[in-house]
């Protein structure tokens, strides 16, 4: 029986992962996930969904960013009734995140009609509420690693660690439609080799086809101990530039790379004569996440027996009275705080009151996607704007490109390499100028059969 899949999200762009799999008679949905980015793409959200909710039998999720999950929300609004399969530990990072996307959306809503009311044009509702994101969370169903578990007739679905973030999985679907087994491996996001905190990537030895995120097909990642050299030099000169660093921060899994590194190093950075500041409720919610999960990564976080990260001057911010003190300081804060890309948050805020002090440094450590402020800042632009005005950006900016949560073009290579029988491979979740590069070398070094997936293309299994 029929074994397809066909690609609706994240192909030749990052963000917004969504793909079909039908498998005989049964739809299952992989990865739903938000377009993210410029105000023009994110309006793709509104966009009807290619498939109906209600003929789904179920949905797997490879990890809880909003671009993998974030639009589970209205899948389940309209209409879907049936379970959401992820990791355990993910589970528990969606039932933080969700409900913030839902809050954020209902923010973005009320702030757009102020200014459709005065245009006289009529009201939109929230992409969904918080209390849709809550409801949603009832459907999902938490899985360990290396567990195969039925989700449809004859579809047995399997996770592995994929080193990306906690509870992130690589997704194996096997499909016994009567007429020979048949499997579909995704990568979901992979892990840097170097990665502070993640164990290593699973490799897996046989697919029938591959689906491989191509996030960094481009460029290898600098060594780490460069990455250290880089980062001890940015507090060095902060230090002694009597300023303050701002570091936009993905609150799922590049802040708790930044305090682990940060204990590790505390005195080599000399970060005792620093404030540390994690100012983002849903980073220290996500923290204490890491804490519970801790049993899934090696690496020493925590202290024994607390929730605690292992710095003695880590300063956990939830509310926005704290948020707003921090502003009052001109040197010595180390200000960790969402969102990762700039686009919200009380990152804004601190760009606000610091973006125009030559004294002040701003460390961007993770991927930021075309038409986000973060991506501006890293591009080099001379000004920002926040609420309606201009501010100059005379902050210094450090682009740490080792710190990446995703894996480079070697560690994307070796991981298809690890696939003995060369199955057919198809690039998603990256940009043209990373899968091209990609492409080629898998083909030249591999003899990989690698394809670029295209938007609503349908490929059989």
């Amino acid at each position: 029986m029929a074994f397809n899949l066909q690609f609706f999200g994240a192909t030749e762009r990052v963000t917004g992962s969504l793909y079909l799999l039908s498998a005989g008679d049964c739809q299952i949905v992989l990865e739903c996930g938000l377009v993210q980015g410029a105000a023009d793409e994110e309006a793709r959200n509104r966009d009807p969904l290619p498939f109906d909710p209600q003929d789904i039998h179920a949905v797997v999720i490879s990890h809880s960013h909003i671009d993998h999950s974030g639009r589970v929300p209205l899948l389940v609004r309209q209409g879907y009734t049936g379970p959401v399969y992820t990791h355990e530990a993910s589970k528990a990072l969606c039932e933080i995140m969700l409900p913030d996307s839902g809050y954020l959306n209902e923010k973005e809503a009320e702030w757009e009609n102020k200014k459709r009311g005065r245009k006289g044009k009529a009201r939109i509702p929230p992409l969904y509420t918080r209390e849709d994101a809550e409801a949603s969370i009832n459907q999902f169903r938490g899985l360990e690693y290396d567990a195969p578990t039925e989700i449809a007739p004859g579809v047995t679905l399997t996770l592995f660690d994929a080193g990306h973030i906690l509870g992130s999985s690589i997704v194996q679907i096997e499909y016994d439609g009567g007429d020979g087994k048949r499997t579909l491996v995704f990568s979901g996001d992979l892990g840097y080799r170097d990665a502070p905190l993640m164990d290593p990537t699973t490799r897996l030895q046989h697919a029938d086809t591959v689906l491989m995120e191509s996030t960094y097909g481009d460029r290898d990642h600098r060594p780490i101990t460069e990455t250290i050299a880089e980062l001890t030099d940015v507090f060095e000169s902060a230090r002694a530039a009597q300023g303050n660093i701002l570091i936009p921060a993905f609150t799922v899994g590049r802040t708790q790379d930044l305090l682990y590194l940060m204990a590790e190093h505390y005195d080599e950075w000399n970060l005792g004569k620093w404030n540390i500041f994690l100012d983002s409720p849903m980073g220290i919610s996500a923290t204490k996440v890491y804490s519970r999960f801790r049993h899934l990564f090696g690496a020493t976080l925590f202290e024994p027996k607390s929730d605690y990260p292992v710095l003695p001057n880590l300063y956990a911010t939830r509310s926005a009275e704290e948020s707003m003190t921090i502003n009052e300081i001109e040197a010595g804060a180390i200000i960790i705080a969402g969102s990762g890309m700039c686009t919200g948050g009380r990152i804004l805020h601190h760009l606000k009151n610091n973006v125009w002090r030559p004294q002040c440094h701003i460390m961007i450590v993770g991927y930021q996607a075309i038409g986000t402020l973060g991506r501006r800042l890293v591009d080099g632009a001379d000004e920002i704007r926040l609420w309606g005005d201009t501010y100059r950006v005379r902050a210094q900016r450090h682009t740490i490109g080792g710190l990446s949560a995703h894996g480079d073009q070697a560690d994307l290579v070796d991981w298809y390499s690890s696939f003995e029988n060369r199955p057919p491979v198809y690039l998603v979740h990256g940009e043209e100028r990373g899968q091209r590069p990609l492409l080629g070398k898998l083909k030249a070094d591999l003899g990989a059969p690698a394809h670029i997936a295209r938007y609503q293309q349908k490929i059989s299994i």
